[in-house]
């Protein structure tokens, strides 16, 4: 056996094992180095009803990965004399228009530049509609949270709007740029440069959590994936996991694909240039729809993606001339598929060089709690309208809640929240706080529990209509279906299905800002009040509204 053929079947062996943990309906991967493929391989199901597998032909949504097609277009755009990525955008798109930061200071405005590298100041957006020409267009009613060029915000709106660029400057419908300036050149045959029916045909099922109001578990179960038609320029793609191969070459060998360049050596420069870095991703940097990291020495470049009921990514060690891509089926937190790819690379790595492979890391074990003793007590509600108690018991490394004379396990969500596997409590997530290094106070979503040792006030004063906008909103965007608002210690809270929740912070005309950085563009305004509720909140442009469940 060879040392790649070492290398590969320990990958395998950690693939099927990572899936049989977190319950992955199925997975595709491709391996290749810069000259060729060197392996696809796939697992699981991309039917689960009918059991069908999946196959090297089966089709995935890529999600985000699909942005670098939008900027390999762009650039050749550029390359061509056609683009100026230091223009404003409104010289090609003059219907394109938003509110600056700061009114009295309009600043600098909007170039390809900045929409391409996330500093364009814009929102995440809301897709809205599966087309975004709208999305973009009411970008006119919104601000943008900080000047452009100052800091890293990731905007899918930024995309579309990149994508309606194109279309303008090319000549032609946004499939038919990326089929002829990125599918064709590459010889990428079982790729879609837009998801249509065409498309579902061939594809495998996406699957997400059977719950979407609240925080994914594995013990949840999957249902299939609501699906869509998509074809907007942050990530409308479908492809294979060989596709994609051929594809992550491309990058590996600087642009140039097997007929030569698909993107000049300047363009292929702008692209993989360092222009941001990017806070959430540690010390990676954002370029051109492109991550550029450096990890224990060794340079890495690519993409992740996620659509409903698909996850991917894409990542190339530059230095040793590897890369693999992964496509999943399923949308679970819990999958990590960016995770997954680096170990499998470094496994890939370590065989080919001839050295010990890295061990396969262990499931987290979410139960096991090593400072459990920091939380045990009795918490009674601050509330003066209820007596209610939470008694949370810690066993060694358990920790447990005594609720309805059955102790119910918590498992760690994150530093300091946790997750109860109960049907009546897994709405939201239990979380601590802390005074100093001690903890002192626990929340349930609105509800606020404290310690005998809290000291802290216990009374707050807001308005009165807050508590009209309290409740839980739904909408079809499928990217973010719903969400719950709560007034928690005097501060009215948006509250995210998946855990975590944000600030809400009055500004002027009853629009609040969703988060305490200042730099945010993101806002929610309630409106529609009857018998003192608010029945709809618009969530940057993208209406909700109240539904009936708490």
């Amino acid at each position: 056996m060879t040392s790649l053929e070492r290398a590969l079947q320990e990958i395998k062996s950690y693939v099927e094992t990572r899936m049989q943990e977190v319950n992955m309906p199925g997975l595709a991967l491709a391996v290749t180095d810069r000259e060729r493929l060197l392996e696809v391989a796939t697992f699981g199901y991309a039917d689960i009803a009918s059991r069908s597998p999946i196959g090297e032909s089966t089709m995935f949504e890529i999600g985000s990965i699909g942005k670098s097609f939008t900027n390999i277009a762009l650039m050749q755009l550029h390359d061509e004399g056609r683009l100026d990525l230091h223009a404003p955008v409104s010289r090609y798109l003059p219907w394109f228009e938003v509110q600056s930061a700061n009114p009295l200071e309009p600043g600098e405005p909007i170039t390809t530049h900045h929409l391409m590298s996330h500093t364009s100041g814009l929102g995440s957006g809301t897709d809205i509609g599966s087309h975004g020409l709208y999305e973009a267009w009411a970008l006119r009613d919104s601000h943008t949270g900080s000047a452009p060029g100052s800091h890293f915000r990731y905007s899918n709106v930024g995309y579309k709007l990149l994508g309606f660029l194109l279309e303008e400057l090319d000549g032609r419908p946004y499939q038919e740029s990326i089929q002829r300036r990125v599918l064709d050149p590459l010889g990428m045959r079982h790729s879609h440069p837009v998801i249509g029916y065409d498309t579902r045909k061939l594809a495998a099922v996406g699957y997400r959590s059977f719950y979407d109001d609240r925080p994914e578990h594995v013990d949840h179960g999957l249902v299939p994936a609501m699906w869509t038609e998509y074809g907007v320029g942050d990530g409308c793609q479908a492809s294979t996991a060989g596709d994609m191969a051929t594809y992550l070459r491309m990058f590996m060998n600087g642009g140039t694909g097997p007929d030569g360049r698909v993107v000049s050596e300047e363009s292929f420069r702008l692209m993989t240039q360092r222009v941001i870095a990017t806070p959430q991703w540690g010390g990676a940097h954002y370029g051109y729809g492109l991550i550029l990291a450096n990890i224990n020495g060794h340079s890495y470049l690519g993409h992740g993606g996620s659509t409903t009921g698909f996850v991917s990514a894409m990542i190339a060690d530059v230095d040793e001339g590897i890369g693999l891509v992964v496509l999943i089926n399923g949308l679970v937190q819990s999958f990590g598929a960016a995770n997954m790819a680096l170990h499998m690379l470094s496994v890939l790595r370590a065989g080919i060089n001839g050295q010990e492979m890295p061990p396969h890391p262990d499931a987290p074990d979410w139960k096991a709690v090593s400072n459990a003793a920091e939380y045990e007590g009795a918490y009674t509600s601050a509330s003066t309208s209820t007596d209610e108690r939470l008694v949370i018991t810690a066993e060694g490394k358990g920790l447990s809640l005594r609720w309805q004379d059955r102790d119910v396990p918590l498992e760690r969500y994150d530093q300091d929240s946790f997750y109860v596997s109960h049907p009546g409590l897994e709405h939201f997530l239990l979380e601590f706080g802390r005074n100093g290094e001690s903890v002192v106070e626990a929340f349930h979503g609105p509800g606020w529990y404290v310690r005998e040792d809290y000291s802290g006030p216990r009374h707050f004063d807001y308005p009165a209509e807050w508590d009209g906008f309290c409740g839980h909103y739904r909408t079809y965007n499928f990217g973010l279906t719903n969400f719950r608002v709560a007034v928690r210690k005097g501060t009215l809270l948006l509250m995210y299905p998946g855990g975590g929740h944000a600030s809400l912070i009055p500004l002027e005309d009853g629009l609040f800002r969703i988060g305490d950085d200042p730099s945010s563009p993101e806002t929610l305004r309630f409106d529609a009040v009857a018998s003192g509720r608010a029945l709809r909140a618009v969530y940057s442009g993208c209406p909700y509204y109240r539904t009936y469940t708490p």
